[in-house]
């Protein structure tokens, strides 16, 4: 029993000591998949080494640049946590750390930190064209990012956070995103009239944020932005919204092949005129569904209504008085007379009372970008029409 017992001990060793080569995490062959799902041309990233140890890689001394000699960006070390091969030769990444930035140039210094990406999936082969094909992230993150000049603080962002989340069946990617802690210091800018102006409209300090949501569905294309906006403390927020149709899988790989066709010919000249081209044919894929801009006021109106009247010798009530009465006359010269009336009351309502500005673009059936951009061309009073425009406010 004890010598069978030996040979079993023997065997099993035997057995691990062979496999253990094949289980190794192939290091190289994983940031080779990344390069290529990335889309990214042989030379833009350049390492020195890829340092393997357990499920953790290590890519040291990484660069960013062109691949034609051309200035790079150090990016320092990027450590790949619980990297694993998948079954079909794909991987996936716990935690993705980029290392801190530092740069300094002049009298201006940029930091920041906590750079990661996490959920990281990596395709075995990008090129097959479906949304499992391509390179997935469930949140890319940054921390305290901050500008100074001279030592003294002059831009800063807390926090940007953007998480992306597959659908149960593949069907699609939504998407959140938030910058937190947006800080900008402008009485730094020394400009007597743009000092002034600063002052004047309560701008000397700025802080806000921004948020993001939407989602994409590959079969149709359509992506969907349902928030895109910039709030901005004593001052409004901005927020935008739109779809578009015919951003698929295909489009996409069309418009990579197309870059990388342009960046690959050595005539430049040539290679525009080509691409030129090659994105007119891709356009034809793109509808326009729907689109709309709000402004919500947050106190910024009344002052930049005094300011704009000081400089012409009255009040910022009378102002508002000056615009009102010049606007009919204004939108008369656009020559657009189905958004002109409601225009002009859109106008009227937010100076007598600033609360929010809409404007909206819906049109019955989606209008493709070629239609759009040549009626822009040839016709721009048909393009409110063509795309049901209509404005309001204080709604």
């Amino acid at each position: 029993m004890h010598f069978r017992s030996t040979r079993l001990l023997l065997a099993s060793a035997a057995i691990a000591a062979c496999a253990s080569p094949a289980l190794a995490l192939d290091g190289p062959d994983l940031v080779k998949k990344m390069i290529a799902a990335s889309n990214l041309q042989p030379g833009n990233l350049q390492l020195g080494d890829v340092q393997v140890s357990g499920t953790t890689v290590t890519l040291k001394t990484v660069t960013l640049g062109d691949n034609k000699g051309g200035p790079r960006t150090a990016i320092g070390d990027i450590v790949l946590e619980g990297a694993a091969e998948t079954g079909d030769g794909g991987y996936t990444i716990d935690k993705a750390r980029f290392a801190d930035v530092n740069l300094t140039e002049g009298k201006t210094t940029i930091t920041a930190s906590d750079l990661y990406l996490s959920g990281v999936v990596v395709p075995a082969d990008p090129k097959v064209g479906t949304i499992d094909s391509i390179l997935f992230y469930d949140e890319a993150h940054a921390g305290p990012v901050n500008v100074t000049v001279e030592g003294k603080q002059i831009a800063a962002i807390g926090e940007t956070s953007i998480t992306m989340e597959r659908e149960d069946d593949n069907s699609g990617i939504s998407f959140t995103g938030s910058v937190d802690g947006i800080f900008a210091d402008l009485a730094t800018i020394d400009d007597p009239k743009s000092k002034e102006a600063i002052d004047s409209l309560g701008l000397t300090k700025i802080n806000g944020k921004m948020t993001m949501e939407g989602a994409w569905e590959a079969g149709p294309g359509t992506l969907e932005v349902s928030e895109y906006a910039l709030d901005l403390a004593g001052v409004g927020r901005l927020d935008l919204a739109f779809s578009i149709s015919g951003y698929t899988l295909a489009f996409i790989k069309s418009l990579q092949e197309t870059t990388a066709a342009m960046d690959a010919n050595p005539n430049k000249e040539a290679a525009q005129q080509a691409a030129g081209l090659a994105m007119l044919g891709l356009m034809q894929q793109i509808s326009f569904n729907s689109a709309e801009i709000t402004f919500a006021d947050d106190g910024v109106t009344k002052r930049a209504l005094d300011y704009s009247g000081k400089s012409q010798g009255v009040s910022g009530e009378q102002m508002g008085l000056m615009i009102k009465g010049m606007a009919p006359l204004f939108l008369a010269q656009l020559n657009i007379p189905s958004l002109q009336n409601s225009l002009s009351m859109a106008i009227n309502s937010f100076i007598d009372n600033p609360k929010n500005f809409t404007i909206t673009a819906a049109p019955a059936n989606p209008v493709p970008l070629p239609m759009i951009i040549g009626a822009a061309q040839a016709a721009p009073t048909t393009l409110p029409d063509m795309l049901g425009v209509s404005v309001t406010a204080n709604n």
